[in-house]
């Protein structure tokens, strides 16, 4: 699925842009749970640390609940985008409203949360989940089909404009839906991506001071003492 990630950021990225795409030494398979978001930010954590040390000028977090992406903004010298963030923020401008197509029900009150605190909460029309696990949006043969099919019920239901895909394993599906259902599809990993190179091109950075100042050194203990400084 990273490969695939990796495979669609790139049909996207312009000239002169080194992109990498990179799964934590550590953490969840996948996530679907807030059990899961927990346990996965610190491995995103030390992939932002190791970004850092290679000079890493921009960031990308693909999945759709944008874990960690506060922490990896106090921590990184370039910007760091969010999939969900990214893709809102894209749909917003493509019309009215949009609605989200995730995979488990149990997900999608993150979705409702991010729009709110992306300020989307009057865009985000409805938030619909076609009940495959991520893991299985690869093997699973009705994987198109179901995600069309409930995208298509979606803008019907919603009255929306605007499909956003609410899981990176979807990226590769963004062009399918679209065609089949005749309206715009977001795919968070190209608008992320697409965003991250902007920002740096534009020599734009995350505010070094406020909130997303370093964080104050500390000591860390036990599994997180790699952690301090």
């Amino acid at each position: 699925m990273t490969a695939t990630i990796e495979e669609c950021a790139r049909a996207v990225i312009g000239p002169g842009v080194r992109l990498e795409a990179v799964t934590p030494a550590m953490g969840p398979a996948s996530i679907e749970s807030h059990y899961d978001e927990a346990l996965a930010v610190p491995g995103i954590l030390a992939e932002v640390l190791s970004g850092e040390r290679l000079q890493v000028d921009g960031y990308v977090i693909a999945c759709f609940g944008d874990p960690g992406l506060d922490a990896a903004r106090e921590i990184a010298s370039g910007p760091v985008v969010g999939i969900a963030e990214a893709a809102m923020h894209a749909a917003s401008f493509l019309g009215r409203g949009f609605s989200v197509v995730t995979t488990l029900e149990r997900t999608a009150g993150r979705a409702w949360e991010l729009a709110a605190r992306y300020g989307f909460a009057a865009h985000c029309k409805g938030v619909h989940a076609c009940e495959i696990p991520v893991l299985d949006l690869e093997s699973d043969p009705s994987t198109v089909d179901r995600v069309t099919a409930l995208a298509a019920e979606a803008l019907s239901r919603d009255r929306s404009d605007v499909i956003v895909l609410g899981c990176a394993g979807m990226a590769d599906l963004c062009a399918a839906v679209s065609r089949r259902i005749g309206a715009p599809v977001v795919d968070g990993v190209a608008a992320a991506v697409s965003t991250v190179a902007g920002l740096v091109r534009c020599g734009l950075r995350t505010a070094w001071s406020g909130e997303y100042a370093l964080p104050p050194p500390k000591r860390y203990t036990g599994l997180l003492s790699a952690y301090g400084s």
